[in-house]
């Protein structure tokens, strides 16, 4: 067999494997290894199982690790280095590579991290890709709404601490005290018994600053964030629909076209 036959056959061979790895059996597999592992990570937080069943979890924890790293490498080896290309295959290699760095002495850290193989479900999963993807470029928008709510926070923070600062130091004293109260206040926890109605006891219009300050903080800014984060979803959408390959019938309809214009430029020739 000649160089470019030999080539010629190590290319339909990675083609092959690709297609293998791409398949939906091997899909459902990772994602089923997946969810054991977590369910696997799950029970070693409980001290009771891992003095029963310590040995078993961890040695199953570290064969469905095995069987990822197999998973990557066959995944290389049919599309070689530009498997790197892929974000989701780079996010896939860190998370493996984590796990596999020795979680003791100054890396005792990354043993909590091994948790993040969960987290290739998004990569396995489309749906959750294309959410991750539409969060992803909603940021510039969200950017510049969390300007907005900061230049908010601060004029806020700094009219409390001189209406409120001394009568209630402890919430509003300094200009920090009173970003963190009223941060408080845009979650709505304990906001109206917990501050409101004390501050109101003292100062009976303050419900004239408050209530205003949760309306524009909470519910307008809450609702300008999903409008660009499903801006962003519905734009993500679209792009996908453009680039996704033609329905049956519309094959169908796209050959009949064709057919027609072909009839059309011959009729055209025999005038």
């Amino acid at each position: 067999m000649n160089p470019i036959e030999l080539n010629q056959s190590a290319s339909h061979w990675r083609l092959r494997l690709g297609a293998l790895m791409d398949s939906s059996a091997i899909t459902r597999l990772v994602t089923i290894l997946i969810l054991i592992n977590a369910a696997i990570l799950g029970m070693q937080t409980s001290a009771s199982l891992m003095a029963q069943w310590g040995s078993l979890l961890n040695g199953l924890d570290q064969l469905i690790l095995g069987l990822f790293i197999i998973e990557l490498t066959l995944r290389f080896i049919a599309r070689g280095p530009a498997l790197l290309r892929d974000p989701w295959a780079v996010f896939d290699c860190l998370i493996i590579g984590i796990a596999l760095v020795p979680a003791s002495g100054p890396f005792a850290v990354l043993r909590a991290l091994r948790v993040l193989r969960v987290l290739r479900l998004i990569s396995i999963n489309p749906n959750m890709r294309r959410v991750v993807q539409a969060l992803l470029s909603s940021l510039p928008g969200m950017s510049s709404i969390a300007m907005l709510l900061g230049l908010l926070f601060y004029v806020a923070a700094v009219m409390a601490t001189q209406l409120f600062g001394e009568a209630f130091p402890e919430w509003f004293g300094t200009l920090g005290a009173s970003l963190y109260t009223l941060f408080q206040v845009m979650t709505l926890e304990s906001w109206s018994m917990g501050i409101v109605r004390p501050v109101m006891e003292t100062f009976p219009l303050a419900w004239l600053y408050f209530v205003p300050f949760i309306l524009i903080a909470t519910f307008m800014m809450l609702n300008l964030f999903i409008a660009v984060v499903v801006n962003a979803m519905q734009t993500t959408h679209d792009q996908e629909a453009l680039q996704a390959p033609p329905s049956p019938t519309e094959q169908l309809l796209l050959d009949e076209l064709r057919a027609l214009r072909a009839e059309l430029a011959e009729l055209r020739q025999q005038r």
